[in-house]
């Protein structure tokens, strides 16, 4: 079974961390945001003042998500073009921002497409070979799937809501939840696979 590749390990800690780090930084810069009533989308729409900073963590993030999707090679091929599927969405709705009244429906497409592809990706990296990674088997694939998009479908009916008052915090459980998940699988599988390696040496 192919390995992790470094870039991916290094990929996967960098991850959840500057998901937070970016809304944390843009949010704090932005004395009129409020984080629990408005999206992290907002903080790069066009008419918010630190629309470049936010902007360029969701550029990086989806960049590291690109990374993990090519390096990641022990997860089965069809996870790993759900995550770059899901990367580029990343880059598509940083491109197509959404307006502070109203909304974008490009955003909106390349934001849920995101959202759904980030909730199924266990499920398509679902290994079934004994040798497969426990993390990757389908008793853990299909609970974590489960559980991604149940978060998932539950803040996209909060966020098409017009008179719901926390739809940034929703996003954020499942913005932190899905990176989160991520590194998680990817950190696991690395360092059981150097693991072995150390062993076998």
């Amino acid at each position: 079974m192919k390995t992790i590749g470094k870039p991916a390990f290094i990929a996967a800690i960098i991850g959840p961390i500057q998901s937070v780090l970016g809304w944390v930084i843009a949010g704090a810069l932005w004395a009129d945001y409020d984080p629990i009533r408005q999206t992290i989308s907002d903080l790069a729409a066009d008419e918010s003042p630190v629309k470049v900073i936010m902007s360029s963590f969701f550029v990086l993030g989806g960049t590291l998500t690109l990374i993990a999707a090519v390096y990641a090679r022990t997860l089965a091929m069809p996870g790993r073009v759900a995550l770059f599927i899901s990367a580029i969405c990343t880059y598509g709705l940083t491109i197509f921002p959404t307006p502070l009244i109203g909304y974008s429906i490009w955003h909106r497409i390349f934001a849920i497409s995101s959202f759904v592809l980030s909730a199924g990706w266990p499920l398509f990296a679902m290994r079934f070979r004994k040798d497969a990674p426990w993390i990757l088997r389908p008793l853990a694939s299909i609970t974590a799937t489960a559980l991604q998009a149940g978060l998932a479908l539950w803040f996209l009916s909060t966020w098409t809501d017009p008179n719901a008052t926390d739809v940034g915090v929703w996003e954020r459980v499942v913005a932190v939840s899905q990176s989160l998940y991520v590194s998680v699988v990817i950190i696991v599988i690395y360092l059981e696979q150097r693991k072995a390696r150390a062993f076998n040496d």
